[in-house]
């Protein structure tokens, strides 16, 4: 199975929080092939890391700890670089959603997962906003037995 996780959904595999153990459940019960995530993920996951720090939820040492187990980890997952079709993709989808309530780093996860609509099973995001423009698109986001 080839699968697509947003910064949301992949955080619960580093930080334990609600939809952790459903997560893990997935790479327990399938055969998971492939892990695609976007670019901008490595930049998010610190992003979520620090503020974490911030609103004292985790320490510096338990931040700087998950980030390199995190970096450790990138040759696991194919990382889809942000190029001028994602770009003008998340544009198009910005055009399209913004409305509704796109964000600019939402439009660019959408947008990769658009790109890999036809090489990924399933789309995973634990933003219930993103979720609903992953599902508009006509891409699966739950693995149902």
């Amino acid at each position: 199975m080839k699968l697509f996780f947003d910064t949301s959904s992949l955080f619960k595999l580093y930080h334990q929080e609600e939809g952790t153990k459903e997560l893990e459940s997935i790479f327990l019960e399938e055969s998971i092939s492939h892990i695609y995530l976007s670019e901008i993920t490595k930049i998010e996951f610190a992003s979520t890391i620090w503020k974490k720090v911030r609103t004292n939820e985790i320490t510096i040492q338990q931040a700087e700890n998950t980030l390199i187990l995190f970096e450790s980890d990138f040759g696991k997952y194919n990382f889809i670089f942000i190029d001028s079709i994602i770009t003008e993709q998340a544009r198009n989808l910005m055009t399209k959603y913004g409305i509704d309530g796109l964000r600019t780093l939402d439009s660019i996860q959408l947008s990769t997962c658009v790109l890999l609509a036809k090489h990924v099973d399933y789309f995973l995001t634990a933003d219930k906003l993103l979720k609903k423009f992953v599902e508009r698109e006509g891409l699966k986001t739950e693995i149902l037995e």
